[in-house]
């Protein structure tokens, strides 16, 4: 990959997808509230929806955690805790694939639900097949990286994709020259990724936003029972 293309890729296309990201989700709540929808397909066909739900939902935020943790904290923090860069690694790819898995199988279901089933299909706009796709393609890339990833367990290249994400979020230069020697799979993963991120706005993927995290921490609900009340008179029986 030429230099300039790839520092374009991985040094300013981040700074691209996530401002649209943000401030396109900003205005499309601000402008287009009546889109801001999951579009559920649960009334067309109820029939793999459930549990390829389930398992996508569960597979996908605990990937998102995952991601999150492993590339965002520094290396310093799980030394501290007894965590060897190589442990750190066979973690992740035990936890990635675990949970990989589970996103896969409940995700596939849900892409022959879209694509087979002529009602959910007639009803589906072509961004939500795009994106649909996407993250199925994303996610093979990812359970990909694994194997990748076994022939390197002394965690090197796992803390180059972490000093490049920690890079880019601290608005720190020079973040593309941490992927110059990086195995193609990862980049291609880093890259969709981001198109992810781009196109979040413009599809029906921003009701994530709207995840009622607030109800967790939510007060009790007083319920008490209902006192009797005396029958009406109408209704007493006579004496």
């Amino acid at each position: 990959m030429p230099g300039a293309v790839h520092d374009f890729l991985f040094g300013y296309y981040p700074y691209i997808a996530l401002s649209v990201f943000l401030l396109g989700s900003l205005l499309r709540f601000d402008r287009e509230q009546y889109t801001w929808r999951s579009g559920s397909s649960q009334l067309l066909r109820r029939r793999m929806l459930r549990v390829g739900s389930n398992l996508f939902h569960i597979g996908i935020l605990l990937l998102m955690v995952g991601h999150f943790v492993g590339l965002l904290t520094p290396s310093a923090v799980y030394h501290a805790l007894g965590l060897t860069t190589s442990a750190k690694q066979i973690l992740a790819m035990v936890a990635g694939g675990v949970f990989g898995t589970m996103c896969f199988i409940g995700l596939t279901m849900l892409v022959l639900r879209r694509l087979i089933d002529p009602r959910i299909r007639a009803t589906s706009s072509p961004m939500d097949i795009a994106m649909l796709l996407l993250i199925y393609v994303q996610l093979i890339l990812g359970l990909v990286t694994i194997p990748v990833s076994m022939h390197h367990l002394d965690g090197a290249n796992m803390v180059k994709l972490a000093d490049w994400a920690q890079h880019v979020v601290t608005l720190r230069p020079g973040a593309a020259a941490f992927l110059a020697d990086v195995d193609w799979i990862f980049k291609l993963h880093i890259f969709l990724g981001l198109t992810i991120f781009l196109m979040f706005p413009f599809s029906r993927l921003v009701h994530i936003w709207s995840a009622p995290v607030w109800y967790l921490g939510r007060r009790y609900q007083v319920v008490r029972r209902r006192t009797p009340t005396a029958a009406p008179r109408s209704a007493r029986p006579w004496v």
